[in-house]
């Protein structure tokens, strides 16, 4: 079971990183690209603004999903870290929320994302469930990081009420 959330977890990330290369260059290469025709001939690329827009939550959608693998998207600790050993089972609990608001957010972002696909940009005609789509699919992919994270969450939680117990032994 490990091996398989490991598994996830990596090809999560692998494709969050890719989203993130790809979507970052892109973006850069055709402000770049603006920036230099308007300088140099008076015009611009007409689509220009609409890429970067219809790439935007892409890339910001990866980021999130990528900071919630590292723990770091999302933290409250103010009140955990007083709990002693019974922490794990709030933040597992926590946890389990957290997973089932975001597959919930997910669920309904496919009726909006149905309604979004009638409206195209001006000018590459791309409909708006590209955008809304994103939303449903990074909320999918946090529950799922989320639910790959409790395992490893409840073992260090072990593993530091062991650590702690060995040190007051042997400071005692």
């Amino acid at each position: 079971m490990n091996a398989l959330i490991q598994a996830v977890e990596a090809a999560i990330a692998w494709g969050c990183r890719a989203v993130l290369y790809v979507t970052l260059s892109v973006v850069f290469l055709i402000l770049s690209i603006n920036v230099g025709l308007r300088y140099a001939a008076g015009t611009s690329i007409a689509w220009a603004s609409e890429l970067p827009e219809l790439l935007f939550p892409w890339m910001i959608m990866a980021g999130v999903v990528l900071a919630a693998q590292h723990g770091s998207h999302i933290a409250v600790v103010l009140l955990t870290q007083k709990l002693g050993p019974s922490r794990r089972w709030v933040l597992a609990a926590g946890s389990l929320i957290v997973t089932a608001m975001y597959a919930t957010l997910a669920w309904m972002a496919v009726p909006v994302a149905q309604i979004a696909h009638d409206e195209k940009t001006p000018i590459l005609h791309v409909p708006g469930s590209v955008s809304v789509g994103c939303l449903a699919l990074g909320f999918g992919v946090l529950a799922i990081v989320t639910l790959c994270r409790l395992p490893r969450m409840w073992n260090d939680q072990r593993v530091e009420t062991v650590q702690a117990a060995e040190a007051m032994a042997h400071g005692a």
